[in-house]
């Protein structure tokens, strides 16, 4: 028998939620980081409705809350008329400012509590797979070592180790264009978070805790991430370089968008930067990360302890992938809109505003696609696969990471089906005509039925064990 279940390789948000959906659900995660401490910089800034939903699922989600600032509107390729998250169906309509260093701590917190083991300092080298597990090759600070574990999972960024050591194929296109980014103080900031783009590129300033400023974009003179570079770029576009100084980073990133070929290959899984990479527009990569850990996660806990038969985990790449695809080709579409500085791109660019500011109903589905609020999973029933538009209270029900049964009135037959299944039954009102749905541990419908039988025949269907 292994020490650890499963070994989750990088601690960044997607790792240390995968071990922390694992410990939840019975398991004995171990997360290797080659870092020895956390990185004190912020790719990520903001939080989607969909990842505070996430959070909601396992009670995790005032903390967050507490810490950050809700922002109820955002961009879609720094377009002027942005995107009005209120009207969302979901109890959190808004973006969440939230950097991503408090981000990792509060989940590595959760996971620790929950019996995750972290280990920094630890680079993983190479690995092997056989019937029987796979055996990993370490570098630490005491030396080389192996460890053998179940499954192992891949969270180890772009330039992942573990994707390369399993063989698994990252096909996409390099970097035609590149961003800036500063944080920084400013001795003139503006009044409130602010966007500018004109024919000289495209601007963001947004306050970060402690008193600085990130300022980001795109300009295509901006190749060198400089103090002076951030000031030349910034007047251009803005008209105002906001007197930037003390920088605490400075940095540049490019458009190259690849994508994994398998997100599962045998016993090695790929979630968050390791499985698909892309321009940063609109902040997408920290929460569709999360989100592919949300739903492995229990999905090998559940394997992992019998609870589910194995053919569960084929499901990981056949859902997460086409959401993959997807993260791809729009922000492909925002960094085209991003980078549309011609005057064609201008044009471009007024007109799409202008359709938006006219059809409110594309705005919304673009808010949805943006916030993975659209996101749906392949099945057989008419809901099957759909997420569950709940209220904050009903995300409350899953918080011990196992499936739920939600009826809107609790029969008898139906309290039968409970007891026989060992699942929690709700009585709650539904979104939907079904009388009782089979809710899996990420908020998405697993089986429905108007009565108890076809409940039960549906769930019969399913890979549980």
């Amino acid at each position: 028998m292994n020490a650890y279940d499963t070994v989750v390789v990088g601690a960044g948000p997607a790792g240390l939620w995968t071990a922390a959906e694992l410990a939840l659900g019975g398991g004995r995660p171990l997360v290797l980081e080659r870092a020895e401490q956390r990185s004190p910089h912020s790719k990520a800034l903001v939080m989607h409705p969909r990842t505070i939903e996430v959070l909601a699922m396992r009670g995790q989600e005032q903390a967050f809350l507490d810490r950050g600032l809700p922002v109820p509107e955002g961009h879609f390729g720094m377009l002027p008329a942005l995107l009005d998250f209120r009207g969302l169906d979901t109890p959190f309509p808004f973006l969440l400012a939230h950097p991503q260093l408090r981000t990792e701590e509060l989940i590595e917190q959760h996971a620790l509590t929950l019996g995750a083991v972290i280990r920094r300092g630890h680079q993983v080298t190479g690995l092997s797979q056989d019937e029987q597990g796979v055996t990993l090759q370490v570098s630490g600070p005491d030396g080389e070592y192996e460890i053998t574990a179940d499954h192992v999972v891949g969270t180890d960024g772009a330039g992942s180790t573990v994707r390369k050591a399993a063989g698994i194929e990252f096909p996409g296109t390099d970097s035609t264009v590149f961003g800036f980014l500063g944080d920084v103080e400013l001795t003139d900031p503006p009044e409130r978070p602010g966007y500018w783009h004109n024919e000289h590129g495209g601007l963001i300033v947004v306050p970060l805790p402690g008193g600085r400023y990130r300022v980001t974009g795109y300009s295509p003179s901006a190749l060198t991430p400089t103090l002076e570079s951030l000031r030349e770029t910034a007047k251009l576009i803005a008209g105002t370089d906001f007197g930037p100084h003390s920088p605490v980073w400075l940095s540049r990133f490019g458009n190259a968008t690849r994508l994994a070929t398998e997100y599962r290959k045998g016993r090695v899984f790929l979630a968050g930067d390791a499985a698909h990479m892309h321009f940063p527009a609109g902040g997408v990569g920290l929460n569709v990360g999360l989100q592919d850990a949300m739903n492995l996660g229990w999905k090998l806990a559940a394997v992992q302890r019998g609870r589910a038969d194995a053919a569960l985990l084929d499901t990981y790449h056949a859902e997460r992938h086409p959401v993959g695809v997807a993260l791809g080709e729009h922000t492909k579409a925002q960094t085209a809109l991003i980078t549309a500085t011609t005057e064609e791109g201008q044009s471009l660019r007024r007109f799409m505003a202008d359709l938006l500011r006219a059809h409110p109903d594309v705005a919304t589905a673009l808010a949805n696609t943006v916030t993975a609020l659209d996101v749906r999973y392949p099945g057989v029933h008419p809901l099957a696969g759909q997420r569950l538009p709940a209220t904050r209270e009903q995300l409350h029900l899953l918080r011990d990471g196992r499936p739920v049964l939600l009826a809107q009135e609790g029969s008898p037959e139906l309290k039968e089906l409970a007891a026989s299944t060992d699942l929690q039954l709700y009585e709650t009102e539904l979104p939907w005509s079904a009388a009782a749905v089979l809710m899996r541990p990420d908020g998405h419908v697993w089986a429905a039925g108007d009565t108890a039988g076809q409940l039960a025949e549906a769930m019969a269907e399913l890979p549980l064990a």
